[in-house]
Order: structure tokens, then sequence, then C-alpha cells
């Protein structure tokens, strides 16, 4: 599938797993379930906000955005970790009200059931998502990716904690499970922040940088030096430069052919690349 089959695909789930979590939580009155719903609809605005961002990233160099639009995934995915932080402080909120005024649990194995078939659909969606994010190399899938998968640990937990409130007949297990999944869906949201603020503020690809410094080196018999090598991501490109010291007797056309030369084979291995070469004479002047 490519990147807008899947962000479609993850938008259809999503509404179909808040709706099974809706129902869950509807027949047993558990604030934990309830968290998951929550936090179901806040999978959804991400997954809209990836659908957008993965169509407007496709688009072309323009006038006013001459290395593309690819950015924007990173701006989504931005937003995304803002919501999921807020997401997790509402669940917190709706698990402080419920230690004090703790709730019977009613239907919990019905509930239980229902919770674990949508979890299972959440993780194959992550599944599905993580697939074509490994293949496109698209930032704003990988975040939905790993923003459901830690939806699924999430749930998997809220579950042991009503079995466990269930067995020992203490329902003030039930919210203290949902202040762990708060935790759990902040600690999420602030990770994402961290890596688009990354890219925002053009963070170095390390990874990368090591690829081009291989095939660099593939040539070193062929230039006198390289240096000032630097990366920034935007989306799932890479934007790459470095100055190139060639001996000053090769005429301008004949250094002009070598750049072509190196700059296409470091597209053909790694193509998500865009590297541009600043050529620097070792000696004399080019012919």
């Amino acid at each position: 599938m490519d990147k807008k089959s899947t962000a479609t695909s993850a938008i259809i789930g999503g509404v179909v797993i808040l709706i099974v979590k809706l129902y869950a939580w509807w027949i047993s009155g558990s604030v934990a379930l309830l968290s998951d719903a929550l936090e179901s609809i806040v999978n959804i605005l991400a997954s809209v906000m990836m659908f957008a961002s993965v169509l407007i990233s496709e688009k072309p160099p323009d006038e006013d955005h001459m290395y593309g639009h690819q950015k924007i995934e990173n701006i989504s995915c931005l937003i995304e970790g803002f919501l999921v932080i807020a997401a997790g402080l509402l669940i917190a909120w709706a698990a402080y009200g419920r230690l004090s005024n703790p709730v019977e649990i009613v239907e919990l194995n019905i509930a239980v059931f229902i919770s674990l078939f949508a979890t299972s659909l959440n993780g194959v969606l992550s599944w599905l998502l993580m697939r074509t994010a490994g293949k496109t190399g698209s930032l704003a899938l990988e975040g939905d990716a790993k923003h459901l998968l830690s939806d699924v640990i999430s749930s998997v937990g809220v579950v042991i904690g009503l079995f466990i409130g269930e067995q020992l007949g203490i329902p003030v297990i039930d919210p203290l499970m949902a202040m762990i999944v708060a935790v759990l869906v902040l600690k999420m949201g602030v990770e994402l922040v961290l890596k688009s603020g990354g890219g925002l503020m053009d963070e170095s690809c390390g990874e990368t940088e090591k690829e081009i410094r291989r095939i660099m080196d593939r040539h070193h018999q062929s230039f006198v030096d390289y240096h000032n090598l630097k990366t920034r991501k935007s989306g799932e490109m890479v934007f790459a430069e470095l100055h190139l010291s060639l001996d000053g007797g090769l005429s301008v056309q004949e250094a002009h052919d070598f750049t072509d030369h190196l700059e296409e084979d470091v597209q053909a291995e790694i193509p998500n690349v865009s590297l541009t070469i600043h050529i620097e004479p070792e000696k004399n002047s080019w012919t």
C-alpha cells in the first residue's frame, strides 16, 4: 500500500475502534476504558492530520517552497504530540475524580473482551503504518504507528488492571491503572514533540552522514579532500551538502562531470538524499 492508502485505512480503522471502545465503556462504567476511548479520538484527529500532511508533502517544489513541502510531516507530528499530551492530562483528570469516588465495575468480562478486540485492531493498524513508513521513510506514518503502538501497550495495561481489580474486589485499582495510562500517554506525547522538533530545528542525520562518507571514501583516489559535510531532514527527504577539493589542473567541465557522478552515485544508493557539492580547487586555477 502507498502512503495515501495507508493513511486512509488509519482514519477508517480509528473510527471503528472508537465505536468499539465507547461501547465497552458504556456497558462497564470503567474510567480506564473511557480513557482508552478518549485517546482513540486523539488517534482519529492525528490520522486526519497525517493524511493531510501526506497529501501536501507529495506536492512538487514551487517558487515559494524550493526545497519541497516535506516539512509539513514534521509539523503534523508536532501537533499530534501536543494533542497526545492534552489527552494524557484529560485521562489523569478523569482518573483523579474516580480515585475519591470509585464506581463499581459491571459486565467486566464482556467489556474486556470488546476492549481486547479494539486493541488488536489498533495493533494491526500500527503494523500496517510502520511497514509503509519503513518503505517510504515517512515521518508522519512512523509517528502515527508509534502512537498506536503506545495505545496498544496502554490498553493491555488497562485490561490487566481491570482483572486485578475484579479479582481483589478493589474498584480503586481501575482509576489507578488509568493514572498509569495517563503517564504512558504523556511520555509518548513528549517523545513525539521532541522527535518532530529535531527535524524542524534541522538536526543532523548521523546515519545518513555515515552512508555518504562511505560512498565518498570509495572514490577517495579521485579527489584531494572533502569537508563541511552537513545534513538536515525534511519529512522523508534528507538534504546534504559538502565541500570537495579537486586537483586544480582539472578543467571546469571535468570537475563538473565528476561531481555529477558523485551526486548520482549517492542518489542511487540513498534515494531519499539530495546532495549538493561545492567545488574547491587544491591549487592553481582551472582552465
